[in-house]
């Protein structure tokens, strides 16, 4: 038998949910909650198999699902949290992921859907849901963005010859242009890049690569 908890603030939801659930004689629904902190609550008596969570809750919202989720999975570290809420924003779904949650599903999903979805859950298979999951690869996918992206050619230019061992007067005869104007980029390669110092500039540069290897 899979216990199962439902958290949601709206009662027809969780009535819907209740009835779709009794189709399958394979689940006990073990409590109900409303709210973060009595969710927590009986999760922690009745250490339900699967937990269907709705984000959107009193206590809840955006600044407060990692906060809920994490008690939740320290409350009970065995329950598959599967988030089912209205709302598809990536940053949410993420948050609740990176809390803890194991499954991340909307209510506009059908309900034959959601049964296969549980079951997964219980054999410990998450689910997410294909639109969010086809933008999180396609994240993922998005070469990362370069430490650099900010400076601009002759900024690189100067933090090159930098890295190369190049003082103030070499990068300026190099470059063809005056000391002056070395340090004014200078200076706004460390303030782009957050850095305190010289040292700290050369060796970010070669830790990204900035440096092509001589031939």
């Amino acid at each position: 038998m899979t216990t199962i908890l439902i958290a949601d603030d709206h009662a027809v939801v969780r009535e819907g949910i209740r009835g779709l659930l009794r189709l399958d004689a394979s689940f006990a629904i073990v409590a109900e909650t409303d709210d973060g902190a009595s969710t927590i609550e009986k999760v922690r008596e009745h250490r339900p198999d699967v937990l269907l969570l709705d984000l959107m809750m009193p206590g809840m919202g955006h600044a407060g699902v990692p906060t809920v989720i994490r008690a939740i999975r320290a409350a009970s570290g065995d329950t598959h949290i599967m988030v089912l809420t209205s709302s598809d924003d990536d940053a949410l779904a993420l948050a609740a992921i990176d809390a803890g949650a194991d499954s991340f599903l909307l209510k506009s999903m059908r309900g034959e859907r959601l049964l296969q979805a549980i079951h997964a859950a219980v054999h410990g298979e998450p689910t997410l849901h294909p639109g969010i999951a086809q933008r999180m690869i396609g994240a993922l996918r998005k070469p990362p963005r370069s430490p650099f992206a900010a400076l601009t050619a002759r900024e690189l230019e100067v933090l090159r010859c930098l890295a190369e061992g190049g003082s103030n007067a070499r990068i300026a005869a190099t470059l063809g242009i005056t000391e002056k104007t070395v340090k004014t980029h200078l200076g706004n390669v460390m303030s782009k890049l957050h850095l305190s110092d010289r040292t700290q500039a050369v060796a970010l540069a070669w830790r990204e690569g900035l440096m092509a290897p001589k031939s």
